[in-house]
């Protein structure tokens, strides 16, 4: 497995695809790892040079002393590239991976060529109900909030219908580091970045589910609408859009990116 030192944190990243293809940077949601990429690999890799990595405090990446946020997750992602001698890539992130994505965006300089922001908002719930899932971790770890949030993740009908899916993102849950969920969870719960949109000049897509209860389409939309010229697509699932809509999704976002390359 490839891990490199960065920012005080060994982080766990992979290539797929061709060495000299254009670079496609993927990143995980809150719980999950760089796998919950896999139904987008086999496309994507047929033409670009993807680079998914677990974000700090996920996966296999180093869980270091919390709280984060949203700002020391963007300056990873640079550092990321920067030692991987990566001049500039398009970065594609999903619910937390999106809010590091809006972040780069206003921030990230040339190395970012362009933003897929899928299923994220420029604001995310309250500071109260991020804190009672930090106590909720903190008391009963992982198995305390997997469930419910599964139920937030997917919708009801894909649920019934893809149960090795459901169980293999369980898993993803379950296994994902405790403190380094919590910390994360910090990093959501202090980011306000509704004012700084507005200042991206990159190419944007936002990609939102129909059924998504956490970002909604009206999330969505504002984000595409305050980026000048991104473009929007709804797709019909919850959270996790890119296993649910899977198809779809690659497609859309396939679509962008030959268009940005």
């Amino acid at each position: 497995m490839p891990f490199i030192d960065i920012e005080n944190a060994r982080f766990h990243y992979r290539f797929d695809g061709p060495s000299d293809a254009p670079v496609v940077v993927l990143s995980n949601s809150l719980g999950t790892n760089l796998e919950m990429w896999d139904p987008q690999i086999p496309a994507l890799a047929d033409r670009f040079r993807v680079l998914r990595y677990d974000q700090r405090g996920h996966g296999r990446t180093s869980v270091t002393p919390g709280p984060y946020s949203i700002t020391q997750l963007g300056r990873d992602v640079l550092a990321l590239l920067d030692r991987l001698e990566i001049e500039e890539a398009h970065f594609c992130g999903l619910s937390m991976g999106g809010m590091t994505g809006i972040w780069l965006g206003v921030y990230g300089g040339p190395p970012i060529k362009s933003l897929v922001l899928c299923n994220t908002a420029a604001k995310i719930g309250t500071a109260e109900t991020w804190n009672a899932r930090i106590e909720a971790v903190e008391k009963g770890g992982m198995p305390a909030v997997t469930e419910a949030v599964l139920q937030r993740w997917f919708s009801p009908s894909f649920t019934a219908t893809e149960p090795g899916e459901i169980e293999r993102t369980r898993q993803m849950l379950l296994h994902s580091p405790a403190e380094g969920y919590t910390a994360n969870i910090a990093a959501i719960r202090d980011m306000d970045q509704r004012e700084t949109i507005s200042s991206i000049q990159k190419p944007a897509l936002v990609i939102a589910g129909t059924k998504d209860p956490l970002t909604t389409p009206e999330d969505g939309r504002f984000i595409a609408e305050k980026i000048a010229g991104a473009q929007y697509v709804e797709l019909d699932a919850a959270h996790l859009s890119n296993i649910e809509a899977a198809p779809a999704f690659t497609k859309a976002l396939l679509k962008f990116l030959d268009s940005v390359r």
